[in-house]
């Protein structure tokens, strides 16, 4: 990574220091930050790791931040542009690393974000080692009680900006739960950890390294804190874990790799002058690292082109061209609009089954006789609509794919900036394995589709196994979506030939969700916008 400014690897603001209020007590004594706690102990309460990137949101005291998603990670060729910039935050157990995240997050004003924590990678125990842990007498501190592969794997994909699956821990168990996280690539990842620093391969991954530095005492007392009243265990256990274990882990283990950090931050996240100084250093990483969404020059970059041969555009019939001028008068009725965008998304549906694989399947007729027909080739298909318009193309594909899976994929146009975002997904199991076809109502610039695309890409489906099918296209959004996918084959009932500087399709056909739904248009609305759903 690049250097850091003359701060880079000093310990920034001093050090934690204990007051005494002059009765020979200290300000941080055991006595007064202890939970109180009964003398029979107390039901071991349910308590499971957080990646603490859950979808969607995480909250903070001044605002929302989005913690599934992002914008374009992707350039006009469809291929990663940039990499996450990753934070590695170590420190000892209870020394405020999540804090210390935390007012980095809040602090950064970044709007997509993702927060790993390291609890999450314990390894899976034996019979044997639960037993151990029962008792207080497994070592958690340890280098080899972390599934550094896993951890490494899937921090890789999460700094590629793919989708990967997080486990969750379960601390009362010692074991992991059998659903896992989904979690998505962000602009920035800060992933923390006692042992963040522990793997060559781990650190290697590392943008910025920062080592969170707390008193021993004050360690001590918050783990007591977290154990008991989050965990259930007695002061007794916790303490003779502490001492047997986490003591000594952190002087062998832990303590040694602040060398490695680019910044120590005494006194946790009250160091608002460290924090300062990280966020200033990420901002200037992330304004190189940002990419310029240009819409103009992607409008601009296939004019004259013939169209491409992935795209398969509805034989024009008499019937096909009536419903098309029904759905475009501007007189045309709500239910009549309806009406005929059902038809028409039936007849495209249709269209689009007759392009996935197919082989030879020989049957017998009631009469005895064999058929020689045809059978799908492959796993299952799945419908992904990109909502809210793609949604109304759903009832089209159950109703001739029985038992289809459906996925959902929301992206909004950033006002401000223009650019396409990604705000929620939710897409089925093993999705990778599948042909699925991806269903937008109109697709203008292409950046929805693009990065609709992109997403199915990133969770391991198949560029050849995609279809892309839409009602209604511009050259500009075709030539867009097939220049970066050449794989993706497109099948849409009509293609206009112009995008206007505000990129709505021309001559076009309106807003369609409004027109479907019955509500109003805002009046910078745009072809490829979305609007969030309710659920």
């Amino acid at each position: 990574m690049n250097s850091l400014p003359s701060y880079s690897g000093a310990r920034i603001s001093g050090c934690w220091t204990l007051r005494s209020d002059g009765s020979g007590s200290t300000e941080g004594s055991l006595d007064r930050l202890l939970p109180t706690v009964s003398s029979g102990l107390s039901p071991r309460k349910r308590t499971t790791s957080q990646c603490k990137s859950e979808p969607p949101l995480l909250r903070t005291s001044k605002r929302t931040i989005y913690t599934a998603g992002r914008p374009p990670w992707y350039n006009e060729h469809g291929t990663q542009s940039k990499e996450a910039f990753v934070i590695g935050l170590c420190g000892g157990s209870a020394s405020g690393k999540t804090t210390v995240a935390r007012k980095i997050i809040e602090a950064l004003d970044v709007p997509w974000v993702v927060l790993l924590s390291m609890d999450s990678f314990y390894k899976v125990l034996s019979p044997e080692e639960q037993i151990q842990a029962a008792n207080n007498d497994y070592n958690f501190d340890h280098p080899d009680a972390f599934d550094f592969n896993l951890l490494t794997h899937t921090l890789r994909k999460l700094k590629q900006g793919k989708s990967v699956k997080i486990p969750v821990y379960d601390f009362t168990t010692h074991g992991r739960q059998k659903e896992w996280k989904t979690v998505y690539g962000a602009s920035v990842i800060i992933f923390e950890g006692i042992m963040s620093f522990a793997d060559k391969e781990l650190l290697k991954l590392l943008d910025m390294k920062i080592f969170v530095e707390t008193d021993s005492d004050i360690r001590l007392v918050r783990r007591l804190r977290r154990d008991i009243t989050e965990r259930g265990r007695d002061t007794e256990g916790v303490i003779k874990q502490y001492n047997k274990f986490v003591k000594p882990a952190f002087e062998q283990y832990i303590e040694p790799t602040m060398r490695l950090a680019d910044i120590v931050v005494p006194r946790g996240g009250g160091n608002m002058v460290a924090i300062d100084l990280i966020v200033q250093h990420v901002h200037s990483q992330l304004e190189e690292r940002k990419l310029r969404w240009d819409m103009a020059a992607l409008a601009s970059a296939h004019q004259a082109q013939p169209l491409p041969q992935t795209l398969s555009v509805l034989e024009s019939t008499p019937q096909v061209r009536g419903m098309h001028t029904i759905i475009r008068n501007k007189e045309t009725s709500r239910d009549e609009f309806i009406f005929y965008s059902k038809r028409l998304m039936r007849l495209l549906i249709e269209r689009a089954l007759s392009f996935l694989p197919s082989q030879v399947h020989i049957v017998q007729t009631p009469q005895g006789e064999d058929y020689e027909g045809r059978t799908f080739h492959g796993k299952r298909i799945t419908g992904v609509s990109i909502l809210r318009a793609g949604e109304t193309m759903e009832p089209a594909l159950r109703a001739v794919c029985k038992d289809v899976r459906i996925g959902k994929i929301l992206i909004q146009t950033n006002q401000d900036t223009g650019e396409p975002e990604l705000h929620y997904l939710r897409l089925p199991k093993d999705i990778g394995e599948d042909h699925v076809i991806l269903m937008d109502c109109t697709v203008s610039t292409g950046a929805a589709a693009m990065m609709a695309v992109r997403v199915l890409l990133d969770h391991d489906v198949q560029e050849d196994k995609i279809l892309l099918v839409s009602l209604l296209m511009a050259e500009m959004g075709v030539h867009s979506v097939a220049y970066a996918f050449p794989q993706v084959k497109i099948i849409t009932t009509a293609v206009d030939k112009k995008v206007n500087d505000v990129f709505h399709i021309i001559p076009g056909i309106g807003n369609f969700g409004d027109r479907y739904f019955g509500t109003d248009a805002p009046p910078d609305w745009s072809d490829d916008d979305m609007d969030e759903p309710s659920y």
